[in-house]
């Protein structure tokens, strides 16, 4: 068993690996399956899910990022939507599950190392506003705090944001989000939002951070 966890820290430099490693690491045993159960009733290695697994928190060199995480279990995706919005200081509660957009259907996942969603977005929507954030040793894609924001409204079907003025209740009572925040919000990035999301809702948002932009300028 020594050997077999030595090995694969030695194969592994991080702390997250898929099962072709693990079987590579293995493949000296007659019965390599065998020796994943037995490494997995050990919490050795955990199984986050299907293919994808981790070592258990005695045999780790490092702290698991959730964010790193996501980007692995369901793709193409990057973090967004309320994740995001708190990630970025925008939103003051706490969120438990981290939340993601993909080109893929929507989907959950409950894991040993978290609860991860996913919500679908179309191309043009999915393929602008994300960046490559790297902290703690990991690098994970993460939605802009604009293009977080813009997911944010687009995906809640409870708000329906018909008029500019709808957005004062949403944004600075519903969602919580400091009005001195959201004038920090890029006007350019907006707009390249905007003209990806080609809806109205979205185009009302930018109005109405329009508004604020104005306001504190002023």
């Amino acid at each position: 068993m020594i050997d077999v966890i030595a090995e694969l820290r030695r194969r592994v430099e991080g702390e997250i690996f898929d099962y072709q490693i693990l079987m590579d690491v293995l493949q000296c045993y007659g019965k390599p399956r065998d020796q994943v159960t037995r490494l997995l009733s050990k919490n050795v290695i955990i199984r986050i899910k299907k293919g994808l697994y981790c070592f258990g928190k005695p045999y780790r060199r490092k702290s698991i990022s959730e964010e790193y995480v996501a980007n692995l279990i369901y793709g193409p995706s990057y973090i967004s939507l309320e994740y995001a919005l708190q990630f970025y200081g925008l939103i003051p509660e706490r969120v438990h599950t981290v939340t993601s957009v993909s080109l893929k259907r929507s989907k959950t996942f409950r894991t040993p190392v978290g609860n991860f969603s996913y919500r679908m977005l179309s191309g043009n929507r999915y393929a602008t506003g994300f960046t490559l954030h790297s902290a703690t040793g990991y690098s994970f894609l993460i939605a802009s705090p604009e293009k977080a924001l813009a997911d944010k409204v687009w995906s809640d079907k409870r708000f329906p944001g018909s008029a500019v003025s709808d957005f004062h209740i949403y944004l600075e009572e519903d969602l919580r989000i400091d009005r001195q925040s959201l004038s920090r919000l890029s006007r350019a990035d907006m707009k390249t939002i905007c003209n990806a999301f080609d809806s109205r809702k979205i185009w009302n948002l930018a109005s109405y951070l329009e508004r604020i932009w104005k306001d504190s300028d002023a």
